[in-house]
């Protein structure tokens, strides 16, 4: 019999919340079957839909918290539709043609012994603020044993047409043959896109050389995809296979996130790739209000580009789903964060890794049958990348407005920069850290700021 301490009441206090993109720890210590049991009732319940669609990527926990969401929406009346291993771009697609609710259980980019649960609202938009809380509510309340009694019991199924749903649909949107004569490499991150990405590129007519797309349950994320490029980039440059391609790209995990590799085996971050994105659908006069949406991350080179351009930019805090609000308020149709979450709002609901890539590809087939430029070129061009150094301060406890608490000394670091740099001084969303992120004319002297941020940082809040 379990002692007090692991009574649920006794952990209500560490009981996961929702961050900037869905629910995400330790699997089954942190992120535990229990927890993933009570999620699935409180969602069921908050969000009231007869119908839910639930995915999942290939890690080893995934089953299991599988399971425990959808037996505890369909213990509140739920009918569960299982999907099986599918990107999450899939389920918010799905989530949107059959205006359900979706989940998918995932730890994104992270290693294997995390896991997650991102839900997306009926009509696969992310959840707000307001139904996330309502769901944190409900959450404590099963977990302290407050469990009414459903009218109904709902059921579980499996499905089988996810993947051919989702793959349908994008070479239906792009076109069989819109690809031919590009030879591409992709590196799926030993995770969801394994099976699919390689499908929709071959429909659309690519050559494609496919790597780390043999999942096991431990190896996602673990070297290769979005986060860790350099196996791909040495594979396109030529270490060791002289193959030649036109471009490579590598997925996260869960398939939401592109990074892309010129042919000279160099990364192409997504601040370059949205960017490209951005020049492209002016020229074609699909740019809506002539507006880009990106974080605070993103480089100041970015915005010099945009200005230079006449291209207006919002900026959000980080999070693709304060990306998405702005956008929806503003009508705007392209926008995404350095980190390779790219948004094209009027082709889907939420990021999606490979219909970014395939965006990106057609371009580069265009500009390479239109005057022989390369993608190399392309992404060269397209704008100066400011050196940045990113430190992190450990707190015990995150300043409430960090910003606020430093405005003196980063008011000093910015003067001596001018319009050739940029500070930006925050808590993390996720962990106990201050983030303080420099830009400047040279890696030394963004390195230099950043340091005398740091030590003040410490001085002050640790």
């Amino acid at each position: 019999m379990s002692g007090a301490s692991d009574s649920p009441q006794s952990n209500m206090s560490i009981v996961p919340s929702f961050g900037t993109d869905g629910v995400r720890g330790v699997a089954i210590s942190e992120i535990t079957p229990e927890y993933a049991l009570a999620l699935g009732r409180a969602v069921g319940t908050v969000l009231g839909s007869p119908r839910l669609v639930i995915a999942r990527d290939p890690r080893v926990s995934g089953p299991i918290l599988e399971a425990a969401f959808s037996a505890g929406a369909a213990a509140v009346g739920v009918r569960v539709e299982q999907l099986g291993v599918v990107p999450t771009p899939a389920v918010a697609l799905i989530a949107q043609r059959e205006n359900v609710p979706g989940v998918m259980i995932t730890a994104s980019h992270n290693k294997f012994s995390d896991n997650g649960v991102k839900v997306f609202a009926a009509g696969g938009r992310k959840l707000t603020d307001a139904d996330q809380e309502l769901i944190e509510s409900e959450v404590h309340k099963v977990l302290s044993g407050v469990t009414p009694t459903p009218s109904d019991v709902g059921i579980i199924v499996r499905r089988s047409d996810a993947v051919t749903l989702y793959v349908d649909h994008l070479v239906e949107l792009f076109g069989e043959g819109s690809l031919a004569g590009l030879r591409v490499v992709i590196d799926s991150a030993n995770g969801a896109m394994s099976q699919v990405a390689p499908l929709v590129l071959q429909r659309l007519g690519a050559d494609v050389i496919s790597m780390n797309d043999a999942p096991n349950g431990r190896n996602i994320n673990d070297a290769c995809g979005a986060t860790s490029p350099q196996t791909l980039c040495d594979f396109v440059s030529g270490t060791g296979t002289g193959v030649s391609v036109d471009i490579g790209f590598a997925f996260d995990g869960d398939g939401d996130r592109l990074i892309a590799v010129d042919e000279n085996g160099r990364v192409v971050d997504g601040d370059r790739l949205i960017a490209l994105s951005v020049i492209d659908r002016s020229e074609h006069n699909t740019l809506a209000n002539n507006t880009v949406v990106v974080t605070v991350m993103s480089n100041l080179g970015f915005h010099q580009a945009m200005k230079q351009l006449g291209v207006n930019v919002v900026t959000t805090t980080v999070g693709d789903r304060y990306v998405l609000d702005a956008m929806e308020l503003g009508e705007f149709v392209i926008g995404g964060e350095q980190s390779g979450h790219i948004i094209h709002r009027d082709l889907a609901t939420t990021g999606d890794g490979l219909l970014a890539s395939i965006v990106l590809a057609q371009l580069v087939r265009r500009r390479n049958e239109k005057d022989g430029v390369k993608f190399s070129q392309l992404a060269t061009s397209v704008m100066h990348t400011f050196p940045q150094v990113l430190k992190n301060v450990k707190v015990a406890v995150r300043p409430h407005d960090v910003a606020r608490l430093l405005a003196h000394e980063i008011a000093a670091e910015e003067a001596l920069l001018g319009e050739n740099g940029r500070v930006l001084v925050r808590a993390s969303g996720t962990e106990p850290l201050i983030r303080v992120m420099v830009e400047a004319p040279t890696a030394q002297m963004a390195d230099e700021v950043a340091d005398r941020l740091v030590a003040i940082a410490v001085n002050k809040c640790v």
